[in-house]
């Protein structure tokens, strides 16, 4: 038996079949690059806005010293820095030193903060990581990040706070607040804390990273709310590409 095969068409009519006629390219959304990292030049038309509203933001913890900065920073963890404020006074009043704060010890340490969540636990951090610089680094905070997170109750997020505030090194500490704008605005996506914060150290321009993260969070905080966002009074909505805007605004005085 011959095995069938199909007849080609006559050169004539496969000539007079119509290609696809293809439409102009499709421009690239301007929203991020490939990398997920957003456009060079609307990064820095969203910082120079920050810049230009608040030259010199800082964090809305209280402290006395570099230590007392690291325990508010350990405090703060799912608590509000207004929280962590009002109960620090009477702490750093009594123990401003890991010496002082070693010596008031955890049952008071924990009568003076039990209005923050998870206060016992923070309780016990606060002492272990006094007796800690205490033994191994001569009582004072350490300068690197990677002797901050041996201490008892730091996580890379407060380390990067101390490095920043204390120390002045252009790192991005990402809390809930700037993990939520970075990725709704979109500035760097990113499914976790360090994939922001590494995302963000690529493409924020150099004169800006040292107080990049306060204005994030401070953003967060107060403009780019997790259920209400006050889009209607944000400074840089024209920059920002989030699909969902609102027309919130914050309710009027008296």
């Amino acid at each position: 038996m011959t095995e069938s095969r199909r007849r080609p068409a006559p050169k004539s009519a496969a000539k007079s079949k119509a290609k696809p006629v293809k439409g102009p390219p499709k421009k690239a959304k301007p929203s991020t690059r490939q990398n997920g990292a957003a456009e060079p030049d609307r990064v820095r038309a969203i910082f120079a806005h920050f810049a230009a509203l608040n030259p010199n933001p800082s964090g809305e913890l209280e402290y006395i010293n570099t230590f007392t900065l690291l325990v508010a920073v350990v405090l703060s963890a799912q608590a509000t820095d207004a929280g962590v404020n009002r109960a620090t006074r009477g702490l750093f009043a009594s123990a401003s030193t890991p010496q002082a704060m070693v010596a008031l010890g955890e049952a008071q340490v924990r009568e003076k903060i039990k209005t923050i969540g998870l206060f016992r636990a923070k309780a016990r951090n606060v002492v272990a990581l006094s007796r800690k610089l205490i033994d191994e680094f001569g009582g004072e905070v350490p300068r690197t990040r990677e002797a901050l997170e041996s201490l008892p109750g730091v996580g890379r997020k407060t380390a990067n706070v101390v490095l920043n505030i204390a120390f002045g090194e252009k790192t991005i500490a990402v809390d809930t607040h700037l993990f939520r704008v970075s990725n709704r605005i979109p500035l760097a996506h990113g499914a976790t804390p360090e994939a922001v914060e590494r995302g963000l150290l690529e493409i924020v321009p150099e004169e800006y990273l040292l107080q990049a993260h306060h204005w994030l969070i401070l953003h967060g905080r107060y403009i780019c709310k997790a259920r209400k966002p006050l889009c209607g009074i944000c400074p840089i909505a024209d920059l920002c590409l989030f699909a969902e805007k609102t027309i919130s605004t914050p309710p009027q005085a008296g």
